[in-house]
């Protein structure tokens, strides 16, 4: 079945056998290397980071271990997303810059909700507690990043 999503590499080595997703809200572009030139408020709904098989071991480890974020080390470049400009193009329409608070909203609720159940739901797998607080990591961290630009100002 067709979800929308094209499997990329992995966003660690680039092998192309990949094993396990994460969504990710528009934003947390930033926090992947190589994502510099890329404009995170034209990105239209989630983005996605694949893992090969080794690198999602690593992953789990360095997130429910350690506590870190892989963000940084995942190249933006094989990151799966949608551009505003190619929907434009498609249609031949220029749409407005898309509010991304709605989806942050949601995937911090549902990021939420996944952390407090994990222990006690049978159906919330590593998967998804990897991907929440990875998820609740990035927007905090945005977040901070964003109340230290407004008080420079």
């Amino acid at each position: 079945m067709y979800t929308g999503k094209t499997e990329k590499p992995c966003c660690l080595c680039g092998n192309p056998d990949t094993e396990s997703r994460l969504d990710l809200p528009p934003r947390a572009v930033q926090q992947l290397d190589n994502s510099g030139p890329i404009a995170w408020q034209d990105i239209v709904g989630e983005v996605s980071i694949y893992f090969c098989e080794s690198d999602w071991e690593t992953v789990v480890d360095l997130v429910l271990d350690a506590g870190m974020s892989p963000l940084s080390r995942c190249n933006a470049a094989r990151a799966d997303f949608d551009l505003r400009e190619d929907f434009e193009a498609l249609l031949n329409d220029v749409r407005d810059e898309p509010d991304q608070r709605p989806l942050e909203r949601e995937m911090r609720e549902e990021s939420r909700r996944v952390i407090e159940e994990y222990e006690e739901d049978d159906h919330v797998d590593v998967r998804d507690l990897v991907e929440a607080r990875v998820v609740t990591w990035a927007l905090e961290d945005l977040s901070a990043e964003g109340d230290a630009a407004a008080a420079d100002d």
